[in-house]
């Protein structure tokens, strides 16, 4: 089993958006019995709070359902739970380095830069096309 979480602020929008993708893309490809995917926040500010609207209509427009999320923020225990753990910026990455213990194996950005945050941006067709190519490159990496 590989176990993959994606991390980001709030986990409103980047990372379940992460986490719904690439369930999306293990599931087309027949792979889902070989993956467990979730998503978490590095703060406290949105526990309980589900996937933000227009990240949610953006998955929506995909196809894809990201019903009953709820927000929760990155424990202890997910080092030791997860094979990899991607977060989506440079901000999320230095919050890691405080509740985790350091693993540039383990601990790494989706892509080569920042997903841009629509909560500040707006635009989530953007971060839709980003999460979409970290998650390809997940999908490749593994299968």
């Amino acid at each position: 089993m590989i176990r993959i979480l994606f991390v980001c602020h709030g986990n409103i929008c980047r990372s379940p958006m992460g986490e719904y993708v690439l369930r999306d893309l293990v599931e087309k490809a027949g792979a889902s019995g070989r993956f467990s995917i979730a998503s978490a926040a590095v703060s406290r500010e949105e526990i309980g709070n589900p996937v933000y609207p227009p990240a949610r209509r953006e998955l929506e427009r995909h196809g894809i359902s990201c019903r009953g999320h709820r927000a929760r923020q990155v424990v202890r225990e997910d080092f030791d739970r997860f094979d990899r753990i991607y977060y989506m910026d440079q901000s999320n990455r230095r919050y890691l380095e405080r509740m985790l213990p350091r693993d540039e194996h383990k601990i790494r950005p989706l892509l080569n830069r920042d997903v841009a945050d629509p909560w500040y941006t707006g635009d989530f067709s953007a971060t839709w096309a980003d999460i979409l190519e970290g998650c390809q490159n997940i999908l490749e990496e593994f299968l």
